[in-house]
């Protein structure tokens, strides 16, 4: 079995402070890092404690020693790598993840990925440091892991990228986001459940009342148990199926970037604003349906007409 070389787990305020005392004591070097509390390293492990959570990142070689030597035992308090079988039984047994990136971006299609896991794909995934890739803050490291979770044997995975063009049309039609975001999840299972019939359970994040999934689904997907709760990304097919679902939209925004000569931006800010507002500007109002989610308050707040010295 691989030597572990990631590892992630939230910590509280004052396991913090305790890990980094131990740390100061055992000769680490530290060095600053942006959005960390502290960075510190040593040997053959690297260890970032990161403001927001705040969470803890090892990384290197040496990971697996340091998780089950230092951190488990002196600061969370329990031993749990190596475990999770014990403690999460049902992470290891064959199931459908399914999770999806893009819906809270003005630019760029809606992507669901999903992947279907046995117990041996499972612990490859734990492996590979396969986490939620909202938790993964490089594209460059998320184009890494998608391309490792594909090479897996015996893992099944499923995209389904809505372009902003269909995007908008079904919008139209569902009504709201909620429905449309159960259209997209049930797609990929019913995919899913065409090349893996045997498989008896999904799971995703929830994200309405469970019965609009529920009625999405078609004759196969509900044969199944379809598990819906939120923080399904401590799943690790919901950790996978997040990141290639999030590969997938941020190689649209690339391509997207490249063609037109400017840069597409994640999410809503200012700059996402100043690249529409060019576009508008080069090619015409009549551009953004074919690049932005359309319902977004965003479009309602582009200008029309020459651009002002300050958006160029």
């Amino acid at each position: 079995m691989p030597a572990l070389t990631s590892y992630t787990h939230a910590l509280t305020a004052p396991q913090a402070a305790k890990l980094r005392t131990l740390l100061v004591g055992r000769g680490w070097d530290f060095q600053a890092k942006p959005y960390c509390l502290y960075a510190a390293t040593k040997g053959k492990v690297n260890v970032c404690v990161y403001e927001k959570g705040p969470k803890i990142v090892v990384q290197g070689k040496e990971t697996e020693e340091f998780v089950t030597l230092l951190l488990e035992p002196e600061v969370l308090g329990e031993a749990k790598l190596g475990y999770e079988e014990l403690h999460h039984p049902e992470m290891f047994q064959p199931h459908i993840g399914v999770d999806e990136s893009g819906k809270g971006d003005f630019f760029g299609p809606l992507v669901i990925a999903g992947v279907y896991v046995d117990g041996d794909v499972a612990r490859r995934l734990r492996e590979l440091g396969a986490v939620d890739s909202k938790r993964i803050s490089s594209d460059e490291r998320i184009f890494k892991i998608a391309s490792e979770i594909r090479r897996i044997p015996g893992l099944v995975w499923e995209v389904v990228a809505v372009n902003p063009e269909r995007y908008n049309e079904l919008y139209d039609k569902f009504g709201n986001l909620n429905r449309l975001l159960a259209w997209g999840h049930a797609k990929v299972i019913e995919n899913l459940l065409a090349r893996v019939p045997g498989c008896q359970r999904a799971i995703s994040d929830q994200f309405a009342n469970p019965a609009v999934l529920q009625r999405a689904l078609q004759t196969r997907g509900r044969e199944i148990e379809l598990v819906q709760r939120t923080k399904a990304e401590s799943d690790p097919a919901v950790a996978a199926a997040s990141i290639l679902a999030r590969e997938a939209f941020v190689s649209w925004l690339n391509a997207q970037s490249q063609k037109w000569g400017m840069t597409f931006y994640k999410g809503v800010s200012e700059s996402v604003k100043k690249t529409a507002a060019s576009l508008v500007h080069l090619h015409g109002r009549e551009i953004l349906p074919t690049l932005c989610k359309m319902h977004f308050r965003t479009s309602s707040e582009i200008p029309s007409g020459i651009l002002s010295d300050h958006t160029n």
